[in-house]
């Protein structure tokens, strides 16, 4: 029977890494930062000048999970490791984030369409002040797009909450062709890396 204490801080607001943590067995609760205050975000998404895709989702994610922690200290809450994670979609160099409107969704829908993209999801976990990360990166091939399937999928609410405009366990799954890589890191949380760094932790799995 698993330790009740062995519970985990999970610093996202994504419900597909909510799902994939229930998946394998963690038991976690929710530490969730904040979009607004005075002074802005807790941590910004933007992207630096000249940043690099992997560069990019590695920082993110790092400075959320040390935001978390920091939000954990302050509040006095039970020490726990703490997980963050964060997920991009890259093309030709470019970081497609979750799109602002219709526009970007389809511009986003048609750079993908008939071609291969990368996945990145980027993991960390800080626990008595050690911290581990890892980069997990897919590729995508998505079959060629009309553009009365993109006008479609793009009247529906999924392109708007997530990075290059779709997710995998949702209708664009019709998109993809293939895969080369995880299909849990694609939704989010790559699985597999996720259970190796929370045993560093001291997390116990299954």
């Amino acid at each position: 029977m698993k330790n009740p204490y062995q519970k985990i801080y999970l610093a996202s607001k994504s419900p597909r890494r909510r799902e994939l943590l229930r998946q394998i067995g963690v038991v976690f609760e929710l530490l969730l930062l904040r979009d607004q205050t005075p002074r802005g975000p807790d941590v910004s998404e933007d992207v630096l000048p000249d940043e690099l895709p992997q560069h990019y989702v590695a920082r993110v994610t790092m400075e959320k999970a040390r935001a978390a922690h920091q939000m954990m200290v302050w509040r006095s809450l039970p020490a726990r490791p703490i997980l963050a994670a964060d997920t991009t979609v890259t093309i030709d160099g470019l970081i497609l984030g979750k799109p602002a409107n219709r526009r970007e969704a389809v511009e986003m829908l048609q750079m993908l369409s008939g071609r291969t993209h990368q996945v990145l999801t980027s993991v960390a976990v800080i626990h008595q002040e050690q911290s581990w990360q890892l980069t997990q990166v897919s590729d995508v091939i998505f079959q060629s797009l009309s553009a009365a399937m993109i006008d479609a999928y793009c009247d529906t609410s999924e392109p708007y909450d997530k990075a290059g405009g779709y997710g995998i366990q949702g209708p664009a799954a019709i998109f993809i062709e293939s895969i080369r890589g995880s299909h849990s890191g694609i939704m989010g949380l790559p699985l597999f890396e996720t259970a190796q760094l929370l045993q560093q932790a001291g997390i116990r799995i299954l």
